[in-house]
């Protein structure tokens, strides 16, 4: 299905599946380029699906920012969910701090626009 409701034609959530046979999602671009990471794993894909569903909806109300990455000489951000643990995080880490809130907030519009959008655009796991 395609992200077109979203404002975003090819935007799609893939749910993905550990060594350990949890589930996590991950937010991808028309280009294949991963926007998002999902934070935690869920025991199924139902509660995956549901808990990414869940972020969309409420999108508005999350809190978050950017940080210094611990792992590398970069910027990342993270987002929080409504209990305060960390939902959402950036892919990649961010040469500049400038790049890395930019990416956060483009990605806080994509997220609100999927929580307003008729349906979730599921993509293929990979």
């Amino acid at each position: 299905m395609s992200g077109e409701s979203a404002g975003s034609t090819t935007t799609r959530c893939q749910i993905d599946i550990n060594e350990n046979g949890w589930f996590s999602w991950r937010l991808t671009a028309n280009n294949g380029r991963v926007i998002a990471l999902g934070a935690r794993t869920f025991p199924d894909e139902k509660e995956c699906r549901a808990a990414f569903a869940a972020l969309c909806e409420q999108a508005a109300v999350l809190t978050g920012g950017v940080q210094h990455a611990a792992e590398s000489n970069g910027w990342i951000w993270r987002l929080r969910g409504p209990d305060g643990q960390v939902s959402a995080v950036s892919a990649r880490a961010y040469e500049r701090h400038s790049t890395c809130q930019a990416a956060y907030e483009r990605f806080r519009v994509l997220l609100q626009g999927l929580g307003t959008a008729d349906t979730v655009p599921w993509g293929d796991s990979s």
